[in-house]
């Protein structure tokens, strides 16, 4: 007896990615290179965002970072302390009186934040270098509307 031949499956194409992976491993790539970029001026990628907030925002309290940045208030709070530490931000008394402490940059926090700024610069640049700029304001736009659809009531 000979054995039967059966006709070869077919192959489904592969699914496209999901958008949302696709994001999430982009995050990773950028954040691995921002790590190793910020690593260079001595700020941690959680301190360049919370510098990068004071920048937009002044007055903002560790709780405030906090949410931000995606840490809990307690990790914040080293950072902020940190940062303070070593002279790049100053923490005063909020104006409505309380515990709260309101952080703003200083000038050598301001310095230290542009030499970082560079970094992702040229990181960005190898990431958008085959995207024109029709394509790069779209983006932008596109992921903009998505994180306000997924969180209205926080800055993007």
């Amino acid at each position: 007896m000979t054995p039967r031949r059966t006709r070869p499956a077919v192959q489904e194409a592969a699914p496209a990615p999901r958008l949302g992976y696709l994001v999430f491993r982009l995050e990773r790539r950028i954040r691995a290179r921002l790590d190793d970029a910020l690593a260079r001026h001595g700020v941690t990628t959680t301190e360049y965002m919370a510098l990068s907030e004071l920048r937009a925002r002044e007055g903002l309290s560790s709780a405030e970072l906090a949410r931000i940045a995606f840490v809990t208030p307690q990790a914040m709070n080293l950072v902020v302390r940190d940062l303070e530490g070593r002279g790049l931000i100053r923490r005063d008394p909020h104006p409505g009186g309380g515990r709260v402490l309101c952080s703003r940059l200083t000038s050598e926090g301001l310095a230290v934040l542009r030499r970082c700024d560079g970094s992702l610069d040229d990181i960005e640049a190898v990431m958008l270098a085959k995207i024109d700029d029709a394509m790069r304001e779209t983006l932008v736009e596109g992921l903009t509307v998505c994180a306000r659809a997924l969180r209205p009531d926080a800055p993007v």
